[in-house]
């Protein structure tokens, strides 16, 4: 079984025909999705898709392109969402400065309340970084001189040294179709020194579709072309990928219930 660690079921492109998304996603060996937040005013959206379907898992938090809309999310205000008991994790939160869409003061601000949740709760941050290696690496080390937190680096494009340095911190990696793509290179080589227990698995979807689908509308049932691809790249077979990538899903996202046997 593959668990897609990172998928957006609330997005229009997938919420259309959500029945049939999480049936192909089921015919296709995923069957566990967590549906990820990009902004908390939009809590009970995730909550429901949850609280619907029983192999759907949520988050809570606020995505750094919406960080200067929800400015004021508190700590407090994310335990309180995050004790639902099926939210498991903080997020997704972080620093984009490919788009730019937050001033990156209030970025930051919003990024270190969502690791001071995640400290406070127990449960994993899922960090969205683009083309802010440094800052995010200055800011993680910070934080956990603090505290440990736990913490995953989701749909991981950036930079070998934040890829260690993201390690060496105790952080998990998420590869998503982009593993797939002919001009990633250097990310597959990143993805076959990634240690086989700190890897998972994501879509994104609706972004980001693996080869072969590259070009069409992602979703979960896509995510075990991208098992596929890390197999390849770690020299192991499709069946211990997955195995990995869903006990590394399941020791990560704790709350998440074990698979019954």
């Amino acid at each position: 079984m593959l668990i897609d660690s990172h998928c957006h079921l609330d997005f229009p492109e997938l919420a259309a025909e959500r029945a049939a998304v999480l049936e192909r996603a089921r015919a296709a060996g995923v069957g566990r999705m967590i549906t990820i937040s990009t902004s908390v005013a939009k809590y009970d959206a995730y909550r429901e898709i949850a609280e619907a379907h029983d192999n759907v898992w949520f988050t809570a938090g606020t995505h750094p392109h919406r960080a200067h809309e929800e400015p004021d999310t508190t700590v407090e205000q994310l335990v309180g969402l995050a004790r639902h008991p099926r939210c498991i994790g903080i997020g997704e939160a972080g620093l984009d400065y490919h788009y730019d869409k937050s001033p990156r003061d209030i970025a930051e601000r919003v990024f270190r309340v969502h690791i001071a949740a995640a400290r406070e709760t127990g449960l994993p941050l899922v960090i969205h970084s683009r083309d802010a290696d440094d800052d995010m690496a200055r800011i993680l080390r910070d934080e956990m001189g603090k505290g440990a937190f736990r913490a995953l680096l989701h749909c991981f494009t950036s930079s070998r040294a934040l890829a260690m340095t993201g390690l060496e911190l105790g952080l998990s990696i998420s590869f998503s179709g982009v593993l797939t793509f002919k001009n990633s290179d250097d990310l597959r080589a990143i993805a076959r020194d990634v240690p086989i227990d700190r890897a998972l698995v994501e879509t994104d979807a609706p972004f980001l579709a693996p080869a072969p689908h590259r070009g069409k509308r992602n979703e979960p049932a896509f995510v075990a072309a991208t098992a596929a691809a890390l197999a390849v790249v770690k020299g192991v077979s499709a069946v211990e990928i997955a195995a990995a990538t869903t006990a590394n899903v399941l020791k990560l996202f704790s709350k998440m219930p074990a698979i019954p046997a």
